[in-house]
């Protein structure tokens, strides 16, 4: 082991400064000492540290050392891990090295979310992570997230000279929104390995395998689309008062978490630039984008966005995400247009300043709820594109991290509705007949609450639509409210829509 020795010469050297200072205190050390100094003359006998040995003999006194091997050897491998991933950071993923990777905030937004589905994957049950998991996960988004400490700003400071003056100077300091994110989605990230810790060795309910029967199975059998999750089991009479406190413990934390998550995601990707290519793409008015039929229904002089939602069809997630890319589009026009005010431009129009913002906030609406209603669709054209084409390092790491936690808490929040559900149906059969774990619509008013929709963990009251989107500022007070004790800081700003933009999957297009 290169190297290896030396770090032990080190320690060897402070330990025998510390002895030496220990006998001028203890006159019994000094008297008992003199065989032991005659012996050390010929400097191979009377020590035991490996650094008073022949450096021959050093390495055969190092590996008596318990678990010496073990740690050398997991040093190297980490080492050797560390040296591969930052090596594919620096080639952009292009592992032939002709320059023809991706940007360096890309192939950093890539490596985060690659290692996020390696290492939690699909989240399936309510579990403690492995020790082995758990220790790489925390290992290698260390190793990611150091590129942070390097990205600074300057800012004034002042400075005592000699003469007892004092100067302005500036120094370096991490810029800010990594400065108050990055230990804030830490915050986080902590909160949802707790989460998944407290369900250690509970024992009021359990999954059955993938090839369980149908009787096997019984009331619980999953009727939604996941058919391939595993089916929860619980007692006869359901789960007990303390099982259930805690699931609705660890649901609100998980609430809190998404929130949280979501906000900074959505921040971050409103301050990224839209990209040539994706105005390129875009047609030239509204209407084109919106189609007809949508654009009458926005441009009506009586407006209600929730019977516009109603009238709307929403039944699939790939139509709920083909209207979210239609009005984000027509968003991105409107704002060209009303900031382009030359009438020879390509982009101008005959419709109204006033009419055409008009337009813009009831659009900006219907995303809003959409955005509420529907956390787990996929991120639209927009986020695809901007994280694509952004070179800005710092926001590709909040980006990314930010999006990793917003996914595995809404997959927390859904296996824990998915075991209220099934005590839900335990204590009442009649419910499984009536209803799925991904949309309880009946049943008391207790099993009601306690069967809240995502949806409905989410949604803020309607008055807070008429206002300019202040979720942030909501999830920011809840947060300093319910965790003080983690000193959890939330970078966010008041601005319009295009901040609640943003997903809890990994884009879908990234070359």
């Amino acid at each position: 082991m290169v190297g290896t020795p030396g770090l032990f010469n080190f320690r060897g050297k402070s330990e025998k400064r510390r002895s030496k200072s220990m006998s001028v205190g203890n006159g019994s050390v000094l008297e008992g000492s003199a065989a032991g100094n005659e012996e050390a003359a010929d400097g191979t006998q009377g020590s035991d540290h490996p650094s008073d040995l022949p450096e021959s003999d050093q390495n055969e006194k190092l590996r008596q050392i318990p678990c010496y091997e073990d740690l050398c050897h997991d040093f190297d491998s980490d080492m050797e891990q560390m040296k591969e991933k930052f090596a594919k950071l620096l080639l952009g993923e292009d592992m032939s090295g002709g320059g023809k990777g991706v940007s360096s905030a890309l192939a950093l937004s890539n490596a985060i979310t690659n290692l996020a589905a390696s290492v939690f994957g699909e989240q399936s049950r309510l579990e403690p992570m492995t020790a082995e998991r758990k220790s790489r996960w925390r290992k290698e988004i260390d190793w990611l997230l150091s590129v942070s400490d390097c990205i600074v700003e300057f800012v004034p400071s002042q400075q005592k000279a000699k003469d007892g003056s004092n100067m302005e100077i500036m120094v370096t300091k991490q810029r800010f929104d990594l400065l108050m994110n990055i230990p804030a989605l830490r915050t986080l990230d902590t909160m949802l390995l707790d989460c998944l810790d407290s369900f250690k060795d509970q024992d009021e309910f359990y999954y059955l395998s993938k090839d369980a029967t149908d009787e096997e199975k019984g009331n619980s059998k999953r009727k939604d689309d996941k058919w391939w999750l595993p089916t929860v089991k619980v007692p006869e009479q359901g789960l007990s008062d303390a099982a259930k406190k805690n699931l609705q413990s660890q649901r609100e934390a998980m609430t809190q978490v998404l929130k949280a998550a979501m906000s900074i995601n959505a921040q971050v990707l409103t301050e990224m630039e839209i990209p040539e290519n994706y105005l390129d793409s875009l047609p030239k008015n509204g209407r084109a984008s919106l189609g007809d039929s949508t654009y009458r229904s926005i441009t009506v002089e009586f407006f209600d966005p929730n019977q516009f939602l109603a009238t709307t069809d929403l039944s699939s997630e790939h139509k709920i995400l083909d209207l979210k890319n239609r009005i984000e589009a027509s968003i991105v026009i409107w704002k060209r247009k009303m900031h382009q005010k030359d009438g020879k431009s390509a982009w101008s129009s005959a419709v109204s300043y006033e009419k055409r913002e008009l337009f813009e906030e009831r659009a900006e609406t219907i995303l809003r709820i959409l955005k509420h209603q529907y956390p787990g669709i996929p991120q639209s054209s927009l986020d695809i594109s901007k994280i694509q084409y952004n070179r800005d390092v710092g926001q590709a790491l909040l980006e990314s991290y930010s999006r990793i936690l917003e996914s595995l808490a809404f997959t927390v929040l859904s296996r824990i509705g998915d075991v209220l559900y099934a005590d839900s149906v335990a204590r009442n059969p009649s419910q499984a007949t009536s209803k799925s774990p991904a949309n309880p619509s009946s049943g008391n008013d207790n099993e009601k609450s306690n069967l809240m929709t995502l949806s409905d963990l989410l949604t803020w009251s309607g008055d807070l639509l008429d206002n300019d989107f202040e979720d942030s500022k909501d999830c920011k007070d809840d947060l300093s409210k319910d965790m003080d004790e983690k000193n959890l800081n939330v970078a966010t700003s008041k601005v319009s829509y295009l901040e609640s933009l943003g997903g809890v999957r990994s884009p879908k297009e990234r070359h």
